[in-house]
């Protein structure tokens, strides 16, 4: 299986990286036509402005919302979770509503503010996921269809809907492959 990872801007080597551990070939998405290649993509964190405009730009965002309503397994990571939103609190950045939230950006602070929390995820066995936060967005609210993955301080962090995985945390910063093989495992 081929996964490819939206490769416009942010945190897309640690991905590949990630899905070549898990035993995946991995391929940057820049082009429709790798796009095209691919039978899951994920969005890397980054910056949510300017990997939305430039996705605009190449006209992979029609694709990527068109793929996402057909069943392609997609995986947003804290940019890549506002991108997939269907709102993005108190902002007119563009989006793939994809999913059924609405989030809010940088709700965990400015850069300076990042921080490492063990998170307990429903449906992974053994220690709890050391997440990585920087600069996250967090999921004020959900849709009825939509399913909690992983809670901090009350604020929902990680969530699933059908074929769509979102988490606020950056999983490709750390040694631990699990966030990674269950998106890639799972029959999304």
């Amino acid at each position: 299986m081929k996964v490819g990872v939206l490769s416009l801007q942010g945190a897309v080597e640690e991905h590949l990286d990630m899905i070549r551990r898990c035993g995946f070939e991995a391929i940057k998405v820049k082009t429709i036509e790798d796009l095209e290649k691919v039978e899951k993509l994920i969005i890397p964190g980054g910056e949510s402005t300017t990997i939305g405009k430039l996705a605009r730009i190449y006209n992979l965002d029609e694709v990527i919302i068109k793929k996402g309503r057909e069943g392609m397994p997609i995986y947003g990571t804290c940019a890549g979770m506002i991108l997939l939103a269907k709102e993005i609190q108190d902002s007119r950045q563009i989006g793939f509503n994809l999913i059924d939230i609405v989030v809010e950006r940088n709700a965990f602070g400015r850069q300076v503010d990042s921080f490492e929390v063990d998170l307990k995820i429903e449906g992974f066995a053994g220690e709890p996921f050391r997440a990585v936060f920087i600069r996250a967005p967090y999921i004020k609210k959900i849709g009825k269809e939509v399913k909690v993955l992983a809670k901090f301080n009350g604020k929902i962090i990680m969530a699933q809907q059908k074929n769509i995985l979102v988490s606020s945390f950056h999983p490709e910063l750390t040694d631990d492959l699990r966030v990674h093989q269950y998106f890639l495992d799972k029959n999304l």
